[in-house]
């Protein structure tokens, strides 16, 4: 029998935090309040899985923003989402966890929106 595998502590920034409420008022305005809801449980879904770092699906490094940040787009699992989640992580310092920078639609120019200071 394998041991039970690490999850990883996954924390948002204040600015990933803010991301977020905007993109729930802003669907909630434009969909609805039951739409807002769906896509929240979406992209909750999607950084969840971020805690099986470094073996989430999807994950792509993204070192032009800087080093040690990747990227994980919200469409996954026949879904229909925009929004991308730009994290960092070290995959051999566990105990830093994983921290998501952003939230991001994916029509944006991420490096305009991701400050790249030291973590």
């Amino acid at each position: 029998m394998n041991p039970p595998r690490k999850r990883w502590t996954v924390n948002l920034t204040s600015a990933a935090t803010t991301d977020f409420d905007g993109i729930m008022e802003w669907t909630a305005e434009q969909f609805g309040r039951q739409q807002a809801e769906t896509y929240a449980a979406t992209l909750v879904d999607t950084i969840n899985s971020l805690a099986e770092w470094p073996t989430t699906i999807g994950v792509k490094a993204c070192d032009s923003l800087s080093a040690g940040f990747f990227t994980l787009h919200t469409a996954r699992t026949g879904r229909k989402a925009r929004h991308i989640i730009v994290f960092r992580a070290d995959p051999h310092r566990f105990e830093e966890g994983v921290q998501v920078v952003r939230i991001l639609h994916d029509s944006m120019d991420m490096a305009r929106h991701i400050e790249s200071e030291p973590h």
